[in-house]
């Protein structure tokens, strides 16, 4: 028997997915269109003699994510669960808080899932890998080849070539250390819990030594509680002959920003040519010229004139004038592209209208095509105090009027604007 965790985070971890982490939790913003959790918890279901699939993190429950967990379970016809921390415990902290949860049943082992990547999931093969490589309760890190000055923004693992033991792991090295990557998709055995009960104990008497540090009682406990996987776990782990590491060749990206989330849906739509042909929009008669891969919501409502494509995710209720042109964007629920305007490199928000002949843009922040081994960065918002060129977001509830520009800017949410605007934050 099997279970799955997937680690969603909370509202603190979503900062830089603002402003459209305000309307909706991250993991549920919808990425090639369907909610970012979904590509998760599909992959996790198709493993075999796989039993439940816990969600752990700190969001406040609430009617969507409530809403999303019932039609999950309903479609995948498993058992899915959300456990709430009453803090951010970190990626180790969080598992063994529920610990009980996880080894009820008593699961032979389970997979531990980041939210924020996206992925091929190869888990049946990890699972293939644990069984042929190591002792019986051996632990296994996803892993995947970065270039040498990326690298050094992940947790980076220097493997035994022949045997794939982890022999050395440094989460964001100053320096270079390895090519290959943690992808922050995991496979334990209950055994990782007495490595990660050692640190908590550890904690502990470090409180007993230490006790004030001007925290009240109660965050005391948080403090012994807050366990990383990376740093606290894999770095003792390695060299011991209890961590592997299973090298991916297939699609991998981390989804941290909103630019992100836009590359995450052009590999996830590419990979439905295999997995959902059925997501995938096409030429047909009286249908909007379709280019490339692009997903359309049966409820949209587009003219025929429309050119849409490649990379493109239209969400339901989302309504399409004559002669609009969009590319490499994602268009939220309920908006309004009126006649003529043009979408490149952006995100239009929840129920947002953009004017006839308007032009919203954004510049592009894939990772360099000519280098195979290159990741997305993640970018920061501000370099050398101006706001770095990504691509354009509109929030929920924002009105471009007609012929406006808009270039590199961020748009909070319920704001009608009146001229154009290039590489600003409008609040």
């Amino acid at each position: 028997m099997l279970k799955a965790v997937i680690l969603i985070g909370g509202p603190q971890k979503g900062t830089r997915f603002r402003p459209l982490s305000f309307e909706v939790p991250k993991p549920l913003f919808p990425v090639a269109g369907v909610p970012m959790l979904q590509h998760h918890i599909e992959a996790c279901a198709k493993v075999p003699n796989m039993k439940e699939i816990l969600l752990i993190g700190f969001y406040q429950p609430n009617e969507e994510l409530t809403r999303f967990l019932f039609n999950a379970q309903q479609e995948f016809k498993i058992s899915i669960r959300y456990l709430q921390e009453y803090a951010a415990l970190g990626t180790g902290g969080g598992i063994y808080h529920f610990r009980d949860q996880i080894v009820s049943g008593s699961p032979e082992a389970f997979f531990v899932l980041n939210a924020d990547v996206c992925s091929a999931f190869p888990l049946a093969e990890m699972l293939s890998f644990q069984k042929e490589h190591g002792e019986p309760n051996s632990l296994v890190i996803l892993g995947t080849t970065a270039n040498r000055k990326q690298s050094m923004n992940y947790g980076c693992i220097v493997e035994n070539e022949e045997t794939h033991e982890v022999l050395h792991y440094v989460e964001k090295p100053s320096t270079f250390v390895s090519d290959i990557i943690n992808c922050g998709i995991y496979l334990f055995t209950p055994d990782i819990f007495q490595h990660i009960g050692a640190v908590f104990q550890k904690n502990q008497q470090d409180m007993l030594l230490y006790p004030y540090d001007g925290e009240e009682p109660t965050n005391g406990w948080h403090r012994a509680e807050a366990i990383r996987l990376e740093q606290d776990i894999f770095t003792a782990l390695a060299a011991q002959g209890k961590l592997y590491v299973y090298k991916t060749l297939s699609f991998w990206s981390q989804i941290k920003s909103a630019g992100s989330a836009i590359y995450a849906s052009r590999l996830y739509l590419n990979q439905y040519h295999t997995t959902h042909p059925e997501r995938l929009a096409s030429n047909k008669e009286g249908g909007p010229k379709i280019s490339g891969n692009v997903y359309i919501h049966p409820t949209a409502n587009i003219d025929p004139t429309a050119m849409l494509g490649p990379n493109v995710s239209i969400g339901t209720g989302v309504t399409i004038g004559a002669g609009v042109r969009v590319r490499e964007s994602v268009i939220l629920h309920g908006a309004t592209l009126q006649d003529h305007c043009c979408v490149l490199n952006s995100i239009v928000g929840w129920d947002s209208t953009i004017g006839k002949w308007a032009r919203v843009e954004g510049t592009p922040s894939d990772p360099n095509p000519n280098d195979p081994f290159a990741k997305i960065d993640s970018e920061t918002l501000f370099r050398e105090g101006k706001l770095t060129p990504s691509i354009t977001i509109l929030g929920c509830n924002v009105t471009i009027p007609s012929e406006v520009i808009i270039l590199n800017s961020i748009v909070l949410p319920h704001k009608d604007l009146n001229r154009s605007f290039k590489n600003q934050i409008i609040l």
